[in-house]
């Protein structure tokens, strides 16, 4: 069995491998149940595995499909108009990071996203602690503008931009279903945009897209134990795991 997986894939014939692997496709389907934070830890899994640039034609068709199932749990919270304030700079800096993955080092990229993922969460703080004196701030449209160009510039160079919609979306103080819902809508649009510029690249091929069908069940079983987890958990402890698993997903980025 693991023979034929790697004679099809670009799985190597690794039994351990194979289970780390599943492990990463378990938190891309966390990731878009809501714990967005377990996305980065994906990155890293995949980046160790299939090496950095390859790994990100291999996440894109899992991603997209654990987007879709994200939205379908997730379609009566929040609606596609709060998209579209971010639509046109997150678009803006997919254009910029398709131009610059073939220039950039992936590892010297990686560490800059994860030092700006932690530069956002330490702001968040602030922003939790200085509400009143903030709140301007981030309904200004430099903010969301900034925003949208970040996560556009490291989902395109990394699949790293969850972190960066998270702490967007924390700082909106959205209630956990409108959180989830708007969430789902900004990565299924982003990502399906994202695709052929990858295949521009040569990065998704025949050999990924049967490696991403041997890695599915992950996917599916990530989405599914985590709407069960989400269903279970309150508002103030939804967004305290957020915040957790996004700093540990950003320094693990930064020293992987």
């Amino acid at each position: 069995m693991i023979e034929w997986i790697h004679s099809h894939t670009l799985l190597p014939a690794d039994g351990w491998i194979l289970l780390l692997a599943l492990f990463g496709a378990l938190c891309i389907g966390l990731s878009k149940s809501g714990l967005a934070g377990t996305a980065t830890l994906n990155v890293v899994i995949m980046a160790k595995i299939f090496d950095a640039k390859p790994s990100v034609g291999i996440v894109l068709p899992m991603l997209i499909a654990a987007d879709f199932m994200g939205f379908l749990i997730n379609r009566k919270g929040g609606s596609w108009k709060q998209i579209v304030p971010m639509i046109p700079a997150a678009v803006i800096g997919v254009l910029l990071g398709w131009a610059l993955l073939d220039r950039v080092d992936n590892n010297s990229a990686r560490v800059v996203i994860g030092v700006l993922i932690l530069a956002l969460l330490a702001f968040n703080v602030v922003l939790h602690h200085r509400r009143e004196q903030l709140l301007a701030l981030t309904r200004h449209r430099t903010f969301t503008w900034g925003m949208g160009g970040i996560a556009g510039i490291s989902t395109m160079l990394a699949n790293a931009a969850g972190p960066v919609m998270t702490v967007y979306l924390l700082a909106q103080r959205l209630e956990k279903k409108e959180h989830l819902g708007v969430f789902c809508r900004f990565f299924l649009f982003i990502n399906l945009f994202k695709l052929p510029f990858s295949g521009s690249l040569g990065l998704v091929t025949g050999p990924s897209l049967m490696t991403n069908l041997v890695l599915l069940p992950g996917v599916i079983a990530g989405i599914v134990l985590g709407w069960q987890l989400l269903k279970r958990m309150p508002q103030d402890a939804f967004e305290s795991v957020l915040a957790w698993l996004t700093a540990f997903a950003a320094v693990w980025l930064i020293v992987g």
